[in-house]
């Protein structure tokens, strides 16, 4: 079933969850270590983030450096396929356009397809951390509505060159994107940015899983903002619980969102870690019981370094 299926035949508010790939090198013990964690809340599906090559400087014998492009994580389509097939949990790969090409796209399908992996998450992704704006890589997708294009001709039976399958598997991706109740930070202002997720649904997106966010009013902002604009899809929201005192800073600079007063002053109080994690436990489980008491159709949890964190939440609310 697709991501909609799955939650309509739920009845009542979903759980979902992120995980990261391991970093090239290590082993998937821990990344089933959190997975056991938090499948005691029955969650619908896991998304699994992709992440591009970077540009990094490793030293050379002869004491100089060597610029060489490489992949942190590697491994998305392998985890997803180890995570179906160990836990029979939906796996939800992210597609990106970021540091990928329109082939190495159509490759990730077709093994996705034989894997019978057939849920996506598409997303533009991040710029380069070397670059001061976003670039898509040659002969790559600039924009999710781009990528979106590409994976309905695949459902069509075409490959990007224009030719046809030998063979029609009758497995057709069904996909989501992503919204920003707090608007893109490229977007001139919220009203355009739901004018682009507006285009997304339009090209086939079956539902949306947006960014994070602390202040649940922005969230019932942009999903009346989005229907009034005629986006009838589900709309999940995403929540991280705060693990460190330092994300007071880090995560408004990161994902340009902001951070309620009354969370701000309950941080400024902590005098640790320790004590920051337990606000932001607090906080979030205050934020998932509301948006529960909205009828939300699912949650969706940023548990990376939070794995702990997001347990407790769920323990308290599903």
């Amino acid at each position: 079933m697709n991501i909609p299926e799955l939650i309509a035949g739920h009845g009542r508010t979903g759980f979902s969850f992120e995980v990261l790939p391991p970093l090239k090198g290590r082993g998937i013990s821990q990344l089933f270590s959190n997975i056991d964690l938090l499948r005691e809340f029955n969650p619908l599906y896991v998304n699994i983030t992709t992440h591009r090559s970077e540009i990094m400087y490793k030293n050379t014998p002869d004491g100089l450096y060597q610029r060489v492009s490489q992949r942190s994580r590697p491994g998305t389509v392998a985890v997803a396929a180890a995570i179906q097939q160990k836990y029979d949990i939906p796996a939800v790969p992210h597609i990106i356009c970021s540091g990928y090409s329109k082939i190495e796209t159509e490759y990730a399908l077709i093994d996705l397809n034989f894997l019978g992996i057939t849920n996506l998450l598409l997303l533009r992704g991040d710029k380069a951390k070397h670059e001061s704006r976003f670039i898509p890589n040659e002969n790559g997708h600039a924009h999710a509505s781009e990528l979106q294009l590409q994976v309905n001709e695949f459902n069509r039976g075409y490959f990007i060159d224009g030719t046809q399958m030998d063979i029609n598997t009758g497995q057709q991706f069904s996909y989501g994107v992503a919204g920003y109740p707090e608007k893109h930070e490229e977007a001139p202002n919220i009203d355009i940015d739901i004018q682009f997720l507006k285009q997304k649904i339009d090209n086939g997106a079956q539902y949306i899983v947006t960014q994070l966010f602390f202040d649940n009013n922005k969230y019932y902002s942009f999903v009346e903002k989005c229907r009034d604009s005629g986006i009838n899809v589900p709309i999940i929201p995403g929540l991280k619980p705060i693990t460190t005192r330092g994300q007071m800073n880090v995560l408004p600079k990161v994902f340009h969102v902001d951070m309620p007063m009354e969370l701000v002053a309950e941080l400024m109080k902590c005098k640790d870690d320790e004590e920051a994690k337990h606000v932001g436990v607090e906080w979030c489980e205050m934020q998932a019981k509301d948006l529960m008491a909205h009828n939300v159709p699912s949650i969706h949890f940023y548990s990376l370094n939070a794995t702990k964190s997001v347990a407790k939440i769920a323990q308290a609310v599903y």
